[in-house]
């Protein structure tokens, strides 16, 4: 069950988000247009949750991917969302603020 928990909620082994962009992979931040306008992490983008499924098309499938939101609900909420349409390499970066101090 913890396990399950952790998996779901991204609490798994840490992972290196400051290489990962290196690397290229694309920042997806899942709050509303609002949230993301008064701040957010540079060369993000932003595809609020509840509209997720229509930007899916536009993000190529083997692209890693790091989602943010404000806590790490909807990120966790998104990255299942991915995962379930096929994106193979996605991680829950949380909330957005605290990712931005880990890259």
């Amino acid at each position: 069950m913890i396990n399950t928990l952790k998996k779901i909620f991204g609490l798994g082994p840490k992972v290196d988000y400051a290489n990962l962009v290196k690397q290229g992979a694309l920042i997806l931040d899942v709050r509303s247009p609002g949230e993301y306008k008064q701040g957010h992490i540079k060369g993000s983008v932003n595809a609020p949750l509840n509209e997720l499924n229509s930007h899916i098309t536009k993000i190529k499938k083997e692209k890693t991917i790091i989602t943010c939101c404000a806590s790490g609900m909807r990120s966790a909420s998104a990255k299942s969302i991915l995962k379930s349409n096929g994106f193979t390499t996605v991680h829950n970066g949380g909330g957005w603020s605290s990712l931005q101090s880990k890259i």
